[in-house]
């Protein structure tokens, strides 16, 4: 490279400024450069001779050999020489070398060394450390274990995602639930198999872009910008009023609803615009990153947990219908499209449960795959999974908003779950006993994952991350139709957060991205099915104060949970995790605004599910981040505050809540894995589908008519569950014949013979069985000519009848 001698030999010059030169600042005369002898060290091109400037007149010597006395000379590391400028002397053109790899940035002022020669800070004899192969193995093993749950959750939503689609797909092409399963099960080893090399595509693309790219200049540190002291007030005002409102709204019935609302409408403000002054003075901060231990805590809890399963049964009504659908998939490889439980997939069906959802297609394609029965499939292979991806949830969840103890937080979390059980509308309720139901793994998993997913595209644009919140909302619509009115609240919140920073394109790109699948799919099925029947949507209503009892409970729990709504934007990591936070705090509170709740029910014309909205706010991780307390300059007063608040929100979860395993839960623990009925009632149904019958229906006690379709979808029974019928007109003999013949068998009602007859006749009932001690039925029966062929003997005595032709 073209260079004049003197530019390439510019030293600092040891004098002072105005002083002459003495003898010791003298260059040394300039002398030819002899070859090195042989075992003389040679000298290397990296450096240069670093020497005084030259006398007037003189020019500088380039060849002081490398051990030259003199002790104005200097070895320096040679470092790229810029282009001369146009006045510079050219001097005779030398072969350039070839192109080498760039030298590694070093820090302003420090000279940088060439390969050959040894750092400063090693001790003359020795050797530059060295990491060592099994440093970066391990490495390597802990940046993958603590990426698995990421990877385990993400994975889990495209692969549901996907068996969504083609589900939905398959309406048009009238596949078989089988087909669908191994088209499915294609697709995602096809995908598996191609997301490694595409990962190593992207990495290389990554790491050519990182050798080509110029280093990017590191911005100057702003100021930070001047506050006035009572700026500071304003997070202590704030807290005050959402802890008053939080007192009130728990403990209720001291004042006026409206007083908590106003006091939480207050804080919910009021935190939202600390979150946005926030955003916009900070810079977005990197993604936390999991260490291997933390996921490892993580992982072996979540296996827990879905061991867990295994042994915990709580039966609901609504079980007739998600696994009896299951059941009947299973058995007939159909998807029924009309009702299935009442009528062989004859009657219309329930216009409250459309069918969207493909969990339920889902489990029963996955038993008759694997040969087992659906109620297996579904609490034994399913359940599982699903428990380990809801605690998954959580935890990314937690790790991701949490500013400090993320372990902590999430540990407290889980004890919430698992502690607060009792009502039949908690939380912990819909999580592990319930998971099995779509609603449950909505409420428990998506939610979660939706503000996990909304967080890192609002910090980084990533159109990954966009395709994730699209793939959450296929999921979502998937799971339960609850997301048609859950989903659009939560994106909402996210959206309202974002234009508070002015981001109305991304507050609509989110909104579409997020709700255009789910919404699809509503009017698609509300064009096909028709609208909602008036009494399936009002079978049962909660103003906003009933709502915030059901759900956020009432009393010491109730207080947690309004300090978790509005302190939440408070203690969650700063700028977005805050102002989503804070987004949701804002439209919650509207929510719980006295005549907000029924003209919303007006709108949706479905008021019986509005009592879900709170579930938009992912209350488990918010109260486990309430142990996230920090003291500002208090790095151990901070961790004994956490460690404080933590014994007393877990000390309140087993004073005042109900364990998942007390009696209290409705809860079943068994010593070894079981179905999630109970069990005499299971045993009895099991003894009457073995019993000889003749072709017709079923006509039992209530409880067991609930379980028999869980059992075989071809144990076709009177009444699968009372509930449903309100859906039905209640004038028509396919309603009264129903309930009228469920009060005869349940032994509260006997009609008179003859409408009993006749009862028995229009809806073909073939066998009858009754509790012993329903002595009246009995005796009814015989006197209508049926007769007693089978009986079972205590526990659960039952008698069966049936009239020879």
């Amino acid at each position: 490279m073209p260079k004049v001698v003197a530019d390439a030999l510019a030293a600092e010059d040891p004098r002072e400024p105005g002083e002459q030169p003495t003898p010791e600042h003298q260059p040394a005369p300039a002398h030819p450069q002899q070859p090195s002898a042989p075992g003389e060290p040679q000298a290397d091109p990296t450096v240069r001779l670093e020497q005084p400037p030259a006398a007037a007149g003189e020019s500088a010597d380039p060849t002081v050999p490398l051990d030259s006395a003199d002790p104005t000379v200097r070895l320096v590391s040679q470092p790229p020489v810029p282009a001369d400028p146009p006045s510079s002397v050219p001097a005779a053109p030398q072969q350039e070398p070839a192109e080498a790899d760039p030298p590694s940035p070093v820090a302003p002022g420090e000279a940088s060394l060439p390969a050959q020669v040894e750092s400063p800070e090693v001790a003359p004899g020795e050797t530059a450390p060295v990491v060592s192969g099994w440093r970066r193995v391990a490495a390597a093993v802990g940046g993958f274990v603590g990426a698995l749950p990421r990877r385990i959750t993400d994975s889990a939503v495209l692969a549901f995602a996907l068996f969504t689609v083609l589900y939905h797909a398959a309406f048009l092409l009238e596949l078989r639930p089988s087909t669908i399963f191994l088209t499915w099960l294609v697709c995602c080893a096809g995908l598996a198999v191609l997301a490694p090399v595409l990962g190593v595509l992207r990495a290389v693309r990554r790491r050519r872009r990182a050798r080509t790219a110029a280093p990017a200049p590191t911005p100057a540190p702003e100021p930070a910008a001047s506050r006035r002291w009572w700026w500071w007030l304003a997070p202590i005002g704030t807290g005050l009023l959402g802890i008053g409102a939080a007192i009130l709204a728990g403990v209720g019935g001291i004042v006026s609803w409206w007083v908590p609302v106003l006091l939480g409408l207050a804080a919910a403000v009021g935190g939202a615009l600390l979150a946005r002054r926030t955003w916009l003075e900070r810079t977005a901060a990197d993604e936390p990153v999991a260490t291997p231990w933390q996921a490892l805590y993580v992982l072996l809890i979540s296996a827990g947990v879905a061991v867990s399963s295994l042994y915990m049964a709580r039966n609901t009504p609504d079980d007739v219908f998600y696994v009896g659908k299951s059941v009947w998939v299973a058995e007939r490889d159909i998807v029924p499209l009309r009702d299935f439980l009442f009528t062989e997939n004859v009657a219309a069906p329930l216009s409250t449960q459309p069918p969207i959802a493909s969990i339920e297609v889902f489990a029963g394609a996955l038993a008759r795959f694997l040969g087992l029965h659906a109620g297996d499939a579904t609490w034994f292979v399913l359940l599982p999974a699903l428990a380990v991806l809801a605690v998954l949830a959580l935890w990314r969840l937690v790790h991701r908003w949490a500013p400090r103890r993320p372990v902590l937080a999430f540990t407290v979390a889980l004890a919430y779950l698992y502690l607060v059980v009792g009502s039949d509308a908690s939380l912990g309720t819909f999580h592990l006993p319930r998971l099995y139901e779509g609603k449950g793994m909505f409420v428990s998993a998506v939610v979660p994952l939706m503000w996990v997913y909304l967080t890192d595209w609002f910090e980084s644009r990533s159109k990954w991350k966009l395709f994730l919140v699209f793939a959450l909302s296929v999921v979502a619509t998937g799971l339960t139709s609850t997301s048609a009115i859950i989903l659009p609240l939560l994106v909402g919140a996210a959206g309202l957060a974002m234009l508070l920073v002015g981001r109305w394109r991304s507050a609509l790109a989110v909104g579409i991205v997020a709700l255009l699948y789910p919404a699809g799919s509503v009017v698609v099925s509300r064009l096909v099915l028709g609208p909602v029947t008036e009494a399936g949507g009002e079978t049962q209503f909660f103003d906003a104060e009933g709502t915030y009892r059901r759900t956020l409970l009432v009393g010491t729990l109730g207080v947690i949970g309004g300090l978790a709504l509005w302190l939440g934007p408070l203690l969650v990591r700063r700028r977005t995790p805050r102002l989503l936070a804070a987004g949701a705090a804002v439209t919650m509170t509207v929510l719980f605004v006295p005549g907000v709740l029924e003209w919303l029910a007006d709108v949706t014309g479905v008021p019986a599910v509005l009592w879900r909205v709170p579930w938009i706010l992912a209350l488990p991780g918010l109260i486990g981040i309430l142990c996230t307390i920090g003291l500002p300059r208090l790095k151990w007063s901070s961790r004994l505050a956490g460690a404080i608040v933590a014994g007393l929100l877990v000390f309140s979860f087993t004073s005042y809540g109900v364990p998942m395993w007390d009696k209290g839960s409705f809860i079943e623990v068994a010593p070894r894995p079981l179905w999630k009925l109970p069990q005499q009632r299971l045993e009895i149904v099991r003894w009457i589908e073995g019993l000889p019958r003749q072709p017709g229906l079923l006509l039992a006690p209530s409880t067991l008519m609930r379980t028999a379709p869980i059992v075989s979808s071809r144990l076709r029974v009177v009444n699968p569950r009372a509930g449903y019928l309100i859906e039905y007109d209640q004038n028509s003999d396919f309603v009264r014949d129903r309930q009228r013949l469920t009060a005869f068998a349940d032994g509260t009602a006997i009609p008179p013979l003859p409408e009993l007859s006749a009862s028995i006749e229009r809806l073909d009932v073939t066998t009858i069985c009754v509790y012993w001690i329903n002595l009246e039925a009995k005796a009814a029966l015989r006197k209508l000519g049926y007769e007693q062929y089978a009986r079972r003997f205590a526990p659960g005595a039952v008698r069966c009848f049936r009239k020879w032709e």
